[in-house]
């Protein structure tokens, strides 16, 4: 089964269904709608819940809108979310970075 890891800040979010949608800029694992997941704390890999991939959109962290970010915690900045995805995945991420926005819903 396909896994999606959250950090454990973020795990009561998803489990609220506050947090509804993920971005990945690597997704070695090819996430594609109709996938269900094992969702795990990042650090422990304990699962924790299952989802349903419900879309998958690619664009650049530039392009995206209202829209998108709907269902995905809030950043204060663009600064501040190319400085936190920068840090999860250790390179450099600015505006032209592409990335997937994964929308789930729990199962």
């Amino acid at each position: 089964m396909k896994t999606l890891k959250f950090r454990h800040y973020l795990v009561p979010l998803v489990l609220s269904g506050e947090k509804t949608s993920t971005w990945r800029l690597f997704d070695d694992k090819d996430i594609s709608v109709g996938d269900n997941v094992e969702l795990q704390q990042f650090v422990t890999n304990e699962p924790f819940g299952n989802a349903s991939i419900v879309d998958v959109v690619e664009k650049r962290f530039g392009d995206l809108n209202i829209e998108d970010k709907a269902g995905h915690e809030d950043f204060d900045s663009d600064d501040e979310m190319y400085a936190t995805y920068s840090k999860y995945y250790n390179t450099k991420v600015d505006e032209n970075t592409k990335l997937k926005i994964i929308r789930f819903k729990l199962v």
